[in-house]
């Protein structure tokens, strides 16, 4: 599944061009490199996610296949770190 995809189907992201959009602007991260929207992910995967406040870091441990759309999100990712950032830091 792609990246883009992945992440607007978990509900980590509400629309799947702000998903695009954040890897074209180098804020996701797969297994600690930039990620292209059309990357393809797989089970054990760790994401990186920076949001203007915070940066979430996860692991896939499940994928949605064809048939089903709609899946809990916590079977299918496992949230490892969350770290929120002072005020002065914010990312623009």
């Amino acid at each position: 599944m792609r990246l883009d995809l992945f992440l607007k189907t978990s509900r980590l992201i509400k629309r799947r061009t702000i998903a695009q959009e954040m890897c074209i602007a180098g804020r996701v991260l797969v297994n600690g490199q930039e990620a292209k929207p059309a990357k393809e992910m797989k089970r054990g995967d760790v994401i990186t996610l920076k949001f203007s406040s915070r940066i979430v870091d996860l692991e896939i441990i499940g994928m949605l296949d064809s048939s089903s759309r709609k899946m809990p999100a916590d079977e299918l990712y496992r949230v490892t770190s969350e770290t929120r950032l002072p005020k002065e830091i914010l990312l623009s």
